[in-house]
């Protein structure tokens, strides 16, 4: 490569003591759940004083706030930072490709999110609520345009794709005991996807199969 007048190499950019610590509680919260991790640990996952963590957030409440705020930042960004295209354009194919993406890239956020909605914690119920919302809206505009079946019953037919992929996430250590790879892989989720996407498609069955 030649020499350049502006290009210059980029020096990559260390977090700050505040983010070390939102990482290592996410990390810590999606092993433990919030109640069984203490700011001691989360501080020495950070590597920083538990007095620090105290500086930055106050108390245990303070942090896991600041860490929903964060994860709610990241499922927005990903899945709602562009408006996925109008029926009769496919947008279950953007759609679920924002789902792969978020899942590959940011395996912790899923991981936090799943225990929160195993746990019943509140993050959990809105992030729940909110994809919920995203799939009844993409429900409703496809009965709009006629490419639903006319038997669909309509609150399942939103609810099912949401259990489908959420589901995964919860049941990751499960399924990777049953998979040739971690499931946050970029080979492993593109499998996952496509086998999810074929099946609320057309199902799993042939024509023929009307008795099963």
């Amino acid at each position: 490569m030649t020499d350049t007048v502006f290009l210059r190499p980029v020096t990559p950019v260390e977090p700050t003591s505040r983010e070390r610590i939102v990482d290592a509680a996410i990390k810590s919260f999606a092993r433990q759940g919030v109640s069984n991790t203490p700011l001691r640990a989360v501080a020495e996952a950070a590597g920083v004083s538990v007095g620090l963590v105290q500086h930055y957030f106050g108390n245990k409440a303070g942090l896991t706030a600041a860490v929903d705020e964060y994860v709610l930042q990241v499922f927005g960004e990903v899945l709602e930072s562009e408006p996925l295209p109008e029926p009769p354009a496919d947008h279950s194919v953007e759609l679920r490709g924002r789902f792969a993406r978020l899942f590959h890239t940011y395996p912790e956020v899923t991981d936090y999110v799943a225990h929160a909605l195993s746990e019943g914690d509140e993050i959990g119920a809105v992030i729940f609520d909110g994809l919920l919302r995203i799939s009844t809206v993409q429900g409703e505009k496809y009965a709009e345009h006629g490419l639903v079946r006319s038997d669909l019953d309509l609150l399942w037919g939103t609810i099912n794709p949401l259990i489908l992929r959420v589901g995964a996430a919860m049941l990751r250590s499960h399924i990777e005991r049953h998979i040739p790879g971690p499931f946050y892989s970029a080979e492993q989720l593109q499998r996952w996807d496509s086998a999810v996407t074929l099946l609320i498609r057309r199902g799993q069955f042939t024509p023929e199969a009307t008795d099963i």
